[in-house]
């Protein structure tokens, strides 16, 4: 059956899908011309691109274990309903947008009923950090995957996982928002310098970090009489972190929103940080860092892995250290968290000091390893890898006629 428009089925389950989704339909629609129909589980932005939605995609957007086990029979429930409807649509392509707990049930699903459906993948759930097995188990019902992060064409291709294109990371589309225009950030040699403090953006992290980070402040204050701390919270625990730093001897300003946190990242002249993304957007802003994380076994299986499949030239569990295959940023695991060790390194990251020196540098490089070559932007590159799905689909059920 010819078509006079395609149709494209995309499937998040959370915010950030719900972007990532937005902008494909945004590229997609500048390369196609004649547009084409959306469908699938999306939120606002993708509805205002003209996405119709299954459902409410709050419906599946959960996290944390017991919220997902409160909600389990409705999400199982919406992932069948999701199968059904996208065979009833018949798509030409779909793409399934991060939230592998939901998304990826739903693509097994389709694969096994409805095998001549191509399938993308965007956004690579992290087989270098744990489970590597879900890469290969992942190339029976994903065709194309579009990464994040340049090193993940390489683990997939080592895992046996899908094809996998690295298509860039969307906080390299917005350096500008973290980068400082003249005067927002000091010169290191100036007098008053800003260290932002970041112990992580969930409840366990903060119960964690927030006492051991509130004691090594304590500790470079007594050197450095003419320091602001900046914390930037997420709103929801922003309570929670208020209480947690009452007793601290010099209390930090505490900003929540995405437009604070980037103003803060501009005037900042080092950090504290809990490893995760914030650590891709401080290096990204210029920020020198020391990274600290407690957990039991999460950020050891990731260098115990790059161990075992020598995912990178550096036993790393920090995402820039790991793309630029350098020890470039102090890490600190576990039992090595301790305030007189993170203090002194961060001392030596307020001054102009040779630690300091390397960082910035090494840090200036790391745009240009996360860019995309020919200066394609991350949207256009997965409208690319998309619709390359969708042509090859056509062309085999040309020749299957």
């Amino acid at each position: 059956m010819t078509r006079d428009m395609p149709t494209v089925c995309l499937v998040a389950g959370e915010e950030s899908g719900d972007l990532l989704g937005s902008e494909l339909i945004r590229a997609l629609n500048e390369r196609l011309g004649q547009g084409a129909r959306y469908c699938g589980v999306g939120g606002e932005r993708m509805a205002g691109l003209g996405l119709t939605s299954f459902f409410d995609m709050s419906d599946v957007s959960v996290m944390g274990l017991t919220a997902v086990l409160a909600r389990l029979p409705r999400i199982i429930r919406r992932v069948y309903q999701t199968v059904d409807a996208v065979i009833a649509a018949n798509p030409d392509v779909l793409v399934i947008i991060d939230s592998p707990d939901f998304t990826h049930s739903v693509a097994r699903r389709v694969r096994k009923r409805a095998p001549h459906i191509p399938i993308v993948g965007y956004v690579s759930p992290s087989v270098w950090a744990w489970r590597p097995g879900r890469a290969r188990k992942m190339s029976v019902y994903v065709d194309e995957l579009l990464a994040l992060l340049p090193f993940e064409p390489e683990v997939h291709k080592r895992l046996g996982g899908p094809r996998t294109h690295y298509v860039g990371h969307p906080l390299s589309e917005n350096v500008a928002d973290l980068r400082p225009q003249d005067g927002e950030r000091a010169s290191i040699d100036a007098a008053g310098k800003v260290l932002l403090v970041l112990p992580g953006s969930r409840g366990s992290e903060i119960d964690r970090l927030l006492g051991v980070f509130g004691e090594t402040v304590a500790r470079v204050a007594r050197d450095q009489t003419d320091l602001e701390i900046v914390l930037p919270a997420v709103a929801h625990l922003e309570g929670r972190i208020r209480a947690g730093v009452s007793n601290w001897p010099l209390k930090p300003r505490i900003v929540c929103g995405q437009d604070a946190k980037k103003a803060a990242f501009r005037r900042a002249h080092a950090a504290l940080a809990a490893s995760g993304t914030v650590s891709l957007e401080l290096a990204l802003s210029g920020v020198p860092m020391v990274v600290a994380y407690k957990v039991d076994w999460f950020f050891r299986r990731i260098k115990d892995l790059n161990r075992i499949f020598k995912f990178s030239s550096v036993d790393s569990f920090v995402l820039p250290n790991i793309i630029l295959e350098a020890k470039t940023i102090p890490e600190f695991l576990d039992d090595e968290v301790q305030p007189e060790v993170l203090a002194e390194h961060l001392k030596a990251l307020l001054r102009d000091s040779p630690q300091r020196r390397r960082q910035v540098v090494e840090l200036a490089r790391l745009e240009q390893v996360m860019r995309l070559p020919d200066g394609h932007s991350q949207r256009a590159a997965a409208a690319d890898v998309v619709l390359a799905a969708m042509a090859a689909s056509g062309s085999r059920e040309t020749k299957a006629h």
